[in-house]
């Protein structure tokens, strides 16, 4: 018999970011794109990649930051070791913009001996937490009750 519902957990190397049970739904950013994950899902293991997490449960749909490392699907369970994550509420906005404008500066005006890849993920890094956060701090409203504006 499958499973109705998911746990989700997602570990940072500092700390457990997410531990939550009664999932109903997963995406999740694979190294080669996004993955959806639902209860009763195959078993699979992959890359993770840099993108934003989302997850339902009830109503609500959650989100957060997914960088490198791996995952881990179950057909009761998906986890996530991930190297960053952060969930929307909590990342600092003024913070991700100043990341961004100093990424962009320094994409702006290169230097001999620049990094390109790090300050072009720095700024992918930033312009992430900036979507991430704009979600509303972790609950978005349930899809069937969004009305379109007058």
């Amino acid at each position: 018999m499958l499973p109705d519902s998911l746990t989700l957990e997602v570990v940072t190397p500092e700390r457990a970011v997410i531990a939550e049970a009664g999932v109903s739904e997963v995406q999740l950013p694979g190294r080669g794109g996004y993955l959806g994950i639902l209860p009763g899902h195959a078993p699979l293991l992959t890359e993770l990649g840099i993108g934003e997490l989302s997850y339902r449960k009830g109503k609500d749909t959650y989100y957060a930051t997914a960088i490198g490392g791996f995952a881990e699907v179950l057909p009761d369970r998906v986890i996530l070791l991930a190297d960053a994550a952060e969930r929307a509420e909590e990342i600092d906005v003024e913070r991700a913009r100043a990341a961004q404008e100093r990424a962009e500066k320094r994409l702006a005006t290169p230097e001999a001996e620049m990094d390109w890849e790090r300050a072009q993920f720095a700024l992918r890094r930033a312009r992430l937490r900036l979507e991430v956060a704009a979600k509303g701090a972790g609950v978005a409203a349930p899809q069937e009750e969004l009305q379109p504006a007058p």
